[in-house]
């Protein structure tokens, strides 16, 4: 049997009006859209429903709920190119050799050659492999990227296509 903690813990995943995975909430939040009549409970795959017990009655709250109006979205922006974001980007790793110790920020096509300081531009990269390309382009000192540096994407897409992914309908 699960505790009350076990229980409260677990996470509902809450889809958009139109069936886009958007977010995941604990279960509190869940009762409370369905309470409120904000969100629906959705049936996916026979999952069960989580139930959680009251001194009075037990609700059974569903593991997907689908939200019953279209919300205006609060607006993302791309996050400022800084040093935190794209070690977080590029895993702390990289991205010529995998290396995770001494790393550096690298223009991929150097800012003396008109390259931009942007998000499509810089990688990680170790300070080793940063001195090797120094003032060329990877392909000029004959190195090759792990990843193709690119900006973020948006939270609410990365996370479902992680749903998705996880659910076996996104293969790669």
């Amino acid at each position: 049997m699960n505790s009350k903690m076990d229980v409260l813990g677990q996470s509902v995943v809450v889809f958009s009006k139109n069936y886009m995975p958007v977010n995941r909430v604990n279960v509190k939040r869940a009762i409370l859209l369905l309470v409120t009549e904000k969100a629906e409970p959705l049936e996916l795959n026979g999952c069960k429903a989580i139930a959680v017990h009251s001194p009075n009655i037990v609700f059974f709250v569903p593991q997907h709920i689908r939200l019953k109006e279209a919300h205006a979205e609060r607006t993302w922006r791309v996050p400022p190119v800084t040093r935190r974001e794209l070690l977080r980007r590029d895993k702390h790793t990289c991205q010529y050799c995998g290396s995770t110790k001494k790393l550096t920020l690298d223009h991929v096509v150097p800012r003396s050659k008109g390259g931009k300081h942007t998000w499509d531009n810089i990688v990680i990269a170790c300070e080793q492999c940063n001195s090797r390309k120094g003032d060329r382009t990877p392909q000029q000192a004959g190195m090759i990227l792990r990843t193709a540096p690119k900006s973020p994407a948006h939270p609410a897409v990365l996370f479902a296509e992680e749903f998705w992914r996880n659910h076996g309908l996104i293969v790669e």
